[in-house]
């Protein structure tokens, strides 16, 4: 990672540090990994603890998709500079590869900022960067402040 790479997660860290973390994103070991601001883009590191196996042995998918969207709404509030806080209105996930326990990540993305909505996309992958899940979804834009107030 470049310096200014480093600078700018460094950045990120500090502004979703201004919030609290959810027991949700705590639960599923959520933790900021990189990411570019000024581009909407961030990469989170999950925890796909044992709980969270379905009877095959793999990451219920209902899990996958909450790593999912706690990656996206996190690449809004850093491109927004923690202005604005999301409300997912829907969200559609593919499923690509099974995902095993040990560590994963999400990397979301701005794909389109509105005056009212995101558009957003995210993927799941695991340590060796195989893609699990894809993810596309939009949000409703709302103040942090009213939000979270």
């Amino acid at each position: 990672m470049t310096n200014r790479q480093m600078r700018e997660t460094d950045a990120a860290e500090a502004l979703l540090d201004s919030i609290p973390m959810p027991p949700s994103a705590q639960l599923l070991g959520w933790h900021i990994v990189a990411a570019d601001p000024t581009r909407g883009w961030i990469r989170i590191g999950f925890d796909g603890k044992r709980a969270f196996l379905n009877p095959a042995g793999l990451i219920q998918g209902g899990l996958q998709t909450a790593m999912l969207d706690d990656t996206m709404g996190p690449a809004v509030w850093i491109r927004t500079g923690g202005e604005l806080y999301t409300a997912t209105i829907d969200m559609h996930v593919s499923f690509l590869a099974p995902a095993r326990p040990g560590q994963l990540f999400g990397e979301g993305q701005v794909v389109q900022l509105g005056r009212t909505i995101a558009f957003m996309e995210a993927r799941l992958l695991d340590g060796d960067g195989h893609v699990l899940a894809r993810a596309n979804a939009s949000a409703r834009l709302m103040h942090a402040a009213r939000a979270l107030g």
